[in-house]
């Protein structure tokens, strides 16, 4: 029997089992499927069985109805998608559990060769040239040099000023 697990916050976990052929989902308490979320609906949507398919219908839901994205008015939801009813997100469960991902079986990669070991030792690998005009080419310290020398002048401006002072305190 396929069922709707809840995954958003505050309600991971829940579950509707759809045993009837028309279920209805909404915030209101006289829905099959009550869900106390601001964002949903008062009666968001119904899910119908139909044969092997689950299919949502959307009843105007103020905040939308959506499968794997994709808003929708009515579609069949498959084991497995997204149901999101504006904020909340719940995912279809069929009657077996879902099975684990099937494992990609390994293949082989040819990987690039990078410089091998007798390149080194007989000088045959070359450093890589950078061209001079990149945005990352050295830059000029002439900033560095200019404070420099202007903490040199006021240094020395301090200095001349500290002795003239002396003097002319001595000759008080």
């Amino acid at each position: 029997m396929p069922k709707l697990v809840l995954l958003s916050e505050g309600f991971t976990g829940q579950t509707c089992e759809l045993k009837t052929e028309v279920t209805t989902v909404g915030r209101l308490e006289d829905n099959a499927f009550c869900v106390p979320e601001p964002s949903v609906s008062s009666h968001h949507c119904e899910i119908h069985l139909r044969g092997n398919d689950v299919v949502v219908k959307d009843l105007g839901s103020t905040n939308g109805t959506f499968i794997a994205g994709i808003q929708v008015t009515e579609a069949v939801v498959r084991p497995g998608q997204i149901l999101r009813l504006g904020n909340l997100q719940m995912r279809l469960e069929g009657d077996q559990p879902a099975a684990p991902p099937k494992k990609q079986l390994d293949q082989t990669v040819v990987l690039q060769t990078g410089i091998k070991m007798n390149d080194l030792e007989s000088g045959g690998a070359k450093p890589a040239a950078f061209p001079t005009d990149s945005q990352f080419s050295k830059k000029s310290n002439k900033a560095n040099l200019i404070f420099i020398i202007i903490g040199a002048l006021l240094g020395l401006v301090v200095i001349g000023l500290l002795i003239y002072a002396f003097k002319q305190g001595g000759n008080l």
